[in-house]
């Protein structure tokens, strides 16, 4: 007889099997405890970059954070938890340290834009499949029609809304301008499709036919931010436009949009009266 055929020894395993399994139940019972994750959530707010990150807008890429980031959200699904916040946290970090050195900024400077609608998904849940399928397609030919017009590219769709990179800001405007007029044409009932829409000027890194970093990060927050039929730019891509030409005016909030520069002005524009 082994020693690991004795009864002792057994009971040894036994009591090590028993201390894993209370460590390992420890361990997720701490992994989904609510107010930890708050906590880290809290963290992340105060920390430098996309307080954000681990989204699908932040995991476009096939490089460095974005790749690693989407592994993380690959492995731990839909469901939240300290060790998905703590390593996106530790990601987020990542990113921006890139961003500050120059790591995440690319060569060229464009134009980006990032429309959607407004209470889209509200109307959707009661409309039903095929009459959200038919708008979505007319919203798609009004929206696309003016971007491709104006020399511009449009990156990807995003449900009710679309991401378009230009190289001349004027043109990415008048694009927007006339989307939102082309719009109009479009009917829904029960509902009347309205665009936001954030421009911002910067150098994003590409990827393949996507686009990548803090430039996409704040196109994208402004677009979140805009009200119904509103238009919101950054300074940089305002000093590229004609102000003479537009009625624009100065957005002012408590606290600045999180992933985006802190130094980031915001201006509300349309046509003039």
């Amino acid at each position: 007889m082994t020693d690991e055929d004795t009864p002792a020894a057994g009971s040894r395993a036994a009591r090590a099997r028993a201390v894993l399994g209370d460590a390992a139940r420890r361990a997720r019972e701490l992994d989904r405890s609510e107010g930890l994750r708050a906590a880290v959530q809290r963290v992340r707010r105060a920390l430098p970059g996309d307080a954000h990150f681990g989204d699908p807008l932040s995991l476009g890429g096939a490089k460095h954070a974005e790749f690693v980031g989407r592994a993380v959200v690959d492995l731990t699904g839909d469901r939240p938890g300290v060790t998905r916040e703590v390593s996106l946290g530790g990601l987020q970090l990542w990113q921006a340290v890139l961003e500050r050195f120059g790591g995440g900024a690319g060569e060229r400077e464009v134009a980006l834009v990032f429309t959607d609608l407004v209470e889209f998904s509200r109307w959707a849940l009661q409309a039903g499949d095929d009459e959200v399928q038919r708008v979505l397609r007319e919203v798609s030919e009004a929206w696309e029609k003016p971007v491709t017009d104006r020399a511009g590219t449009v990156v990807k769709r995003l449900g009710d809304g679309m991401m378009a990179a230009f190289a001349d800001p004027v043109e990415a405007l008048e694009a927007v301008f006339a989307a939102r007029t082309r719009l109009a044409d479009v009917h829904a009932d029960g509902w009347t499709p309205r665009m936001r829409a954030g421009l911002h000027l910067g150098r994003p890194r590409r990827v393949g036919g996507d686009y990548l970093g803090v430039a996409v990060n704040t196109a994208a927050r402004l677009g979140d931010r805009a009200g119904p039929g509103e238009i919101l730019v950054s300074g940089e891509l305002l000093a590229r436009l004609d102000e003479a030409s537009l009625r624009v005016r100065r957005k002012r909030w408590h606290t600045r949009l999180k992933g985006t520069p802190e130094d980031l002005q915001i201006f509300s524009v349309d046509r003039p009266s």
